[in-house]
């Protein structure tokens, strides 16, 4: 165990138009129904690699859109506490979805409209993956390593990864795992990190300060 060598990868997400557009709840609700799971993943994850102006309440591009089009801080706040990486597949996290917006759509006498300049537009993606020069076997190499990763090596290592590990881990933690129950300790800190309310900046300081703050106590050996 633990004889395989990590290799960093960085990634650039393709995203695409749909053609698909809404301007109400009811056409969100109906639309929910029917777009592809990659475009619920940009709706939720797109924005880290597509740095925009986001209401900093407001986690995903639903609820943001819910906020500043339909002017419905209540349903905006509902959507906006979903948290993706607490569901097992994005199907389920559509589920959910249609859930909160049915239970709205059930308390308005009138549906509110969106301005025809402020659609919704449904964006789906797909991830491109390239090779870094960097790798390591040793997991106290990870030291050296982290401070060197780019935003996009970190996304897909610590976020997208959840949707590629067995255990719905990052694939730090999950590269640690193969050294069995020597660095569960670790593999539990950096677990405690929040890979969805954290930006990508504070995730990585969090990682780098975990991972420092193991080593820098253990010495270079578990």
């Amino acid at each position: 165990m633990g004889d395989q060598q990590f290799l960093v990868k960085s990634c650039a997400m393709a995203a695409m138009a749909t053609g698909e557009h809404v301007g109400s709840l009811l056409g969100l609700r109906d639309r929910l129904v029917t777009i592809p799971v990659d475009s619920i993943y940009f709706h939720f994850w797109g924005e880290r690699l597509f740095p925009r102006f986001t209401h900093p309440e407001f986690h995903n591009d639903f609820a943001m859109w819910v906020h500043h089009s339909l002017h419905d801080d209540f349903l905006a706040e509902r959507l906006s506490i979903l948290d993706p990486t607490e569901y097992s597949c994005l199907e389920a996290l559509r589920t959910d979805l249609i859930e909160l917006v049915d239970e709205r759509l059930d308390e308005y006498a009138m549906v509110p409209l969106a301005k025809k300049e402020e659609l919704f537009h449904f964006i789906r993606s797909s991830l491109i993956i390239f090779d870094t020069p960097y790798h390591f076997t040793d997991p106290s190499e990870m030291v050296q390593i982290l401070p060197k990763l780019s935003p996009r090596s970190l996304f897909f290592h610590f976020i997208d990864a959840r949707t590629r590990t067995e255990k719905r881990h990052d694939d730090f933690s999950a590269f640690l795992g193969t050294f069995g129950e020597v660095y569960k300790p670790l593999i539990e800190r950096i677990g405690a990190i929040d890979p969805y309310f954290l930006s990508l900046p504070a995730i990585k300081e969090e990682l780098i300060g975990t991972v420092q703050a193991y080593f820098g106590s253990k010495g270079t050996t578990p």
